[in-house]
């Protein structure tokens, strides 16, 4: 790995292009740190989250420790990168308070205004920031009911789509800090906003793939069946959009180097862009898990995750250590109550990714392609058994 805190900045860096990627653990920032490693022209890469996890012999990526909460921490560790970074990707937020919150709303401005306060003052080389939102920027989580019944027309989604009025949502604080801080000056700042992300980290509080193999595990350690626990509207009808965190990666470096995005605030759904429904791919996801699965009573509306599940911490204890995986609490990668909230969802949030289309980014995904090929990574990563 290269240094931590230590002499940041290179000689030739003046001559590269330089990413300074906040939450380079999560989900998303793993992603952009490969893509932006094996790519041409060459990326010197700095990382920033509070603890280390992505492990790069590499002389082109430095980790740094940071608390983005501590404005005198994130000034004295940035401040040497302010002059030469390019690009920024914000890909990180705090969920220490509920989503529709106040506190949620300050602690996640609080994080934003600390880093740009510490790398906007002097930043000559800076052409883009690209700011990690999410779907959830078209609803109030307060109020949205959209389950209406036979009949009811179904909406997607698009990027001009307005705020909503009601409710809490620190993506538009954040939207309109950006817009304060960079009004101005020549740098672009644009929005991905993702759907439901798939993608292997043991640093993701709402980690999907990780819940839904640790249950997988459970299942198939226990001989117990594999079923989805929710509403009906959610096993039958589209309701969500999945979103690889590949594809995610790829667009916010697409956005932040194509040279195609070029007017400040420009928004994106970063979305797989084609849908599926949970009651058609459960059963190759159990398949591919190892698990029984039963397709008359796969689907038990009376199940809870966190009812179910949440008791039974030793097992994944008995299974990391019989498997001989890395050593894991069951928190680290499960989130039951998130299960339990996602397959239970009140509304439906399905988006439209023609606007991404017609800027030129093109890939796209399956969900259930997504599921089994992140299950085989966590596989290889010896997070989950075989």
């Amino acid at each position: 790995m290269g240094s931590e805190n230590g002499s940041l900045v290179g000689r030739n860096e003046v001559d590269e292009n330089v990413a300074l990627i906040f939450g380079v653990t999560g989900l998303v920032g793993r992603e952009i740190v490969k893509r932006l490693l094996t790519s041409k022209p060459r990326w010197r890469i700095y990382g920033v989250a509070r603890n280390p996890e992505i492990n790069s012999m590499t002389k082109m990526y430095n980790f740094i420790s940071c608390d983005l909460l501590n404005a005198s921490e994130t000034k004295q560790r940035l401040f040497p990168l302010q002059d030469i970074v390019s690009h920024v990707f914000w890909v990180t937020w705090s969920g220490e308070y509920p989503l529709d919150t106040d506190e949620c709303c300050v602690q996640n401005k609080t994080m934003l205004m600390n880093a740009l306060d510490a790398i906007l003052p002097n930043a000559k080389r800076l052409k883009h920031f690209s700011l990690q939102t999410g779907m959830k920027h078209y609803v109030s989580l307060v109020e949205e009911t959209l389950f209406r019944g036979e009949g009811s027309s179904l909406c997607y989604y698009t990027e001009e789509c307005p705020r909503k009025s009601s409710g809490m949502n620190f993506y538009y604080v954040l939207e309109d800090l950006l817009k304060e801080k960079i009004t101005g000056s020549s740098v672009v700042w644009s929005v991905q906003r993702p759907g439901l992300l798939m993608g292997s980290s043991t640093r993701t509080l709402y980690n999907f793939m990780g819940s839904l193999c640790v249950y997988g595990a459970m299942c198939k350690y226990l001989n117990l069946p594999f079923v989805f626990g929710g509403t009906r509207e959610c096993w039958e009808e589209s309701y969500i959009d999945g979103s690889d965190s590949n594809l995610v990666a790829e667009q916010h470096i697409f956005a932040a180097s194509s040279g195609k995005v070029r007017e400040k605030g420009e928004a994106f759904n970063a979305i797989n862009g084609v849908g599926f429904t949970w009651k058609e791919i459960w059963p190759e996801i159990g398949k591919k898990l190892g698990v029984q699965v039963n397709e008359t009573t796969m689907f038990d509306e009376g199940f809870w995750f966190g009812r179910e599940m949440a008791e039974r911490k030793h097992v994944w204890d008995e299974i990391v250590v019989k498997e001989k995986l890395v050593q894991t609490k069951i928190e680290d990668l499960a989130n039951w109550f998130f299960l339990d909230a996602l397959f239970r969802c009140p509304f439906k949030l399905l988006g439209k990714r023609e606007k991404v289309d017609k800027f030129g980014f093109k890939r796209k995904y399956r969900t259930l392609d997504s599921i089994l090929y992140w299950i085989d990574v966590m596989r290889d990563e010896k997070l989950i058994p075989l």
